[in-house]
């Protein structure tokens, strides 16, 4: 019995779709309800988040193409000021049903936005259903104009027309709530994918020459390796491919059959911890990993990667050390005087307290909250940082080599009176 019905679309169309979105029934029902039937007015707005690599735009792209709904998919990294965007989305609806190439469309404010748009769906008879307008890494839009995201919020609204804008992104609403009232827009939650889940969707790319069950038992070896340090379905996907030809190597060679998982496990462990070495970092290309396998070497020994002989932070990795650093030796009431382009008058005083005559290097790094943290990565960066699960995740692995590195000077933790602090001596470890 399949899990979507709807009585506006065929059933074929929500077979296919089915098929086609797995582990996201749930999350597909709710929107094909949302959406209700083609000439229906939908939720004004519709704003999704979710980590990264949760289906959040698969989802979107294959739902509207799937059912055929009008529809525009905007990238807002790739258009990130207000007129590339604008423009973008008239250019896509001109050739919603033009088979020919749409000519450019100049538009420099959202009132010529709006007059261009209501134009646009009458002359493409788009009137009578409704067009969906999506917008993929919307957080991108916080750094435009402060008019726009409110607008597009109240696009149905102000055009009177039959549309419903959808927003994609990464972090919570809360973090896009402007300062003045706004339209609240239907908010709805992708989760990350479970193991199960991840299981089934990685089973369904099975080599034909092969059994299903084979490839399953494939999939649950490198799952139960890889799960703990990485969830990303992509990277999933990656690796899967990548590695599988060394796992079927003893069933080539004649020396295994497909049910001898505690041989073909002996052949594969080595080169998925070599793997390991590699996740997330593509140090290597796919070319050079399968040559590796084939001569038995390791990754250190190809020439011309820079990665292992000098590992690079991530991007806000470097900056966070920074900001926890200042944190660490800079009292709280010098941040306003540091990192405030206008921080006002300042008093000259020669009243020292006792312990600040002292050289904070040789008092060693106080602790500090998240927050001031924070705070000092928002100024010593020169673009605006998202604060996205990837941004915690950092933090989150710095804290934990920082822990890491007390266990092994003290052997022990001080209980709940630890607190959180980076000194030189630790930032420099981590560069090496």
């Amino acid at each position: 019995m399949p899990n979507l019905e709807h009585p506006a679309y065929p059933a074929a169309d929500l077979l296919s779709l089915e098929s086609l979105v797995p582990c996201r029934e749930s999350q597909v029902s709710m929107l094909l309800s949302i959406f209700g039937e083609r000439q229906q007015f939908s939720f004004p707005s519709i704003f999704i988040y979710g980590h990264t690599s949760s289906g959040k735009t698969y989802v979107m792209k294959t739902l509207l193409t799937t059912l055929q709904l009008p529809h525009v998919f905007v990238n807002c990294v790739e258009h990130f000021t207000s007129r590339l965007l604008l423009e973008e989305i008239l250019t896509q609806l001109q050739s919603c049903s033009d088979t020919e190439q749409a000519s450019p469309v100049h538009c420099d404010t959202f009132n010529d936005f709006v007059r261009l748009f209501k134009q646009a769906v009458v002359s493409r008879e788009l009137q009578d259903q409704t067009l969906y307008i999506v917008l993929d890494r919307a957080e991108q839009l916080r750094e435009m104009e402060a008019n726009i995201l409110p607008a597009f919020l109240r696009l149905q609204e102000l055009t009177d027309r039959n549309v419903t804008v959808v927003l994609l992104s990464e972090i919570v609403w809360e973090l896009f709530r402007p300062n003045v009232g706004c339209f609240e827009p239907f908010t709805m939650y992708f989760p990350d994918y479970s193991i199960g889940h991840l299981q089934k969707i990685l089973s369904q790319n099975h080599p034909p020459e092969y059994s299903a069950d084979f490839y399953a038992a494939y999939i649950n070896i490198l799952l139960g390796v890889f799960y703990m340090v990485c969830r990303d379905l992509k990277e999933l996907q990656h690796l899967a491919a990548l590695n599988f030809s060394k796992y079927c190597e003893p069933v080539v060679r004649g020396e295994a059959n497909e049910r001898d998982t505690r041989k073909l496990w002996k052949n594969i462990e080595p080169h998925l911890k070599k793997a390991m070495q590699t996740v997330y970092l593509r140090e290597i290309s796919s070319s050079q990993w399968e040559r590796l396998q084939h001569d038995g070497g390791e990754p250190g020994q190809l020439k011309g990667l820079s990665a292992h002989t000098h590992v690079e932070l991530p991007y806000y990795s470097k900056f966070l050390l920074i900001a926890a650093y200042l944190a660490s030796y800079n009292p709280v009431r010098t941040d306003k005087r540091f990192f405030l382009k206008h921080h006002g008058k300042i008093r000259k005083t020669n009243f020292l307290k006792k312990h600040e005559k002292t050289s904070n290097h040789l008092l060693g790094p106080k602790p500090f909250p998240l927050d001031r943290l924070l705070a000092i990565l928002y100024s010593i960066v020169d673009n605006r940082v998202a604060p996205t699960a990837n941004i915690f995740s950092q933090i989150t692995s710095l804290v934990t080599l920082q822990l890491l590195s007390v266990v092994g000077q003290n052997d022990q933790l001080d209980g709940p009176r630890y607190k959180c602090t980076v000194s030189l001596d630790f930032i420099r470890a981590i560069a090496r």
